[in-house]
């Protein structure tokens, strides 16, 4: 589905790219209740990282935000977006204010 952004249930769904490195879980939860204290959200570590963004695609999330082991690393994360598919890492510090500026455009 291709909701507006500012329409979609949730509008971003967070996902640790493995599920069994405790530092990516943590920090995914982190990067989770960051935002869910400014939008609506979901949870998924089912299966692949594949699965996942086309299940949100068909769900109409229209961002995706995958923590991964760079994010450890240097604070950024994945931010796909569900109309293009692109893909373009950002920082923790300017992601809810990135994310709430595209859900209104």
């Amino acid at each position: 589905m291709r909701f507006k952004p500012n329409l979609a249930p949730y509008k971003a769904a967070v996902f640790p790219l493995v599920k069994n490195k405790p530092e990516i879980i943590e920090k995914a939860r982190g990067v989770f209740d960051m935002l869910a204290a400014k939008m609506g959200v979901v949870w998924d570590d089912r299966g692949n990282i594949g699965k996942r963004y086309f299940y949100q695609d068909e769900i109409g999330t229209p961002f995706c935000i995958t923590v991964d082991y760079q994010t450890l690393e240097d604070n950024t994360v994945t931010v796909r977006e569900r109309d293009t598919m692109q893909q373009e890492r950002v920082s923790l510090d300017e992601l809810t204010a990135k994310l709430l500026a595209e859900i209104e455009k």
